[in-house]
């Protein structure tokens, strides 16, 4: 089993930063690559960024490429995402994901471990 807690969420004004962050803990968690996905209102849960175990594999979604920056600490296990030149329409739950497989999958479905979400707010 993964526990996954995310924190970082918030208020920030449109062009503004916000880093998130997700605490794992459990067996073998620095080997799972990690997602980060996100929700609003209404919406179905969208892929947002996601890194391999070892973090030599990044990926985004074409949203947030150039805007977002997804990183890991395995001494520390946790999972880091740093929004840069926040949008509105970045306005969501924010949740992250654990995958086992070796390249993280942008689809939802295939993660096995889920946190709890922390609310980003991004204001005009």
């Amino acid at each position: 089993q993964v526990q996954l807690v995310e924190s970082g969420g918030g208020l920030v004004q449109a062009g503004g930063s916000l880093r998130l962050s997700c605490a794992a803990s459990g067996r073998a968690v620095s080997l799972y690559s990690m997602g980060w996905f996100r929700q609003a209102p209404g919406k179905e849960r969208e892929f947002v960024a996601a890194i391999s175990w070892s973090g030599g594999g990044t990926y985004y979604a074409d949203s947030v490429k150039g805007r977002f920056t997804i990183s890991r600490d395995n001494t520390k296990n946790t999972v880091y995402l740093q929004m840069n030149s926040a949008k509105p329409e970045d306005t969501a739950v924010y949740y992250c994901a654990a995958d086992l497989r070796t390249i993280p999958s942008p689809s939802p479905r295939n993660y096995d471990f889920w946190g709890q979400g922390t609310q980003v707010t991004v204001s005009s």
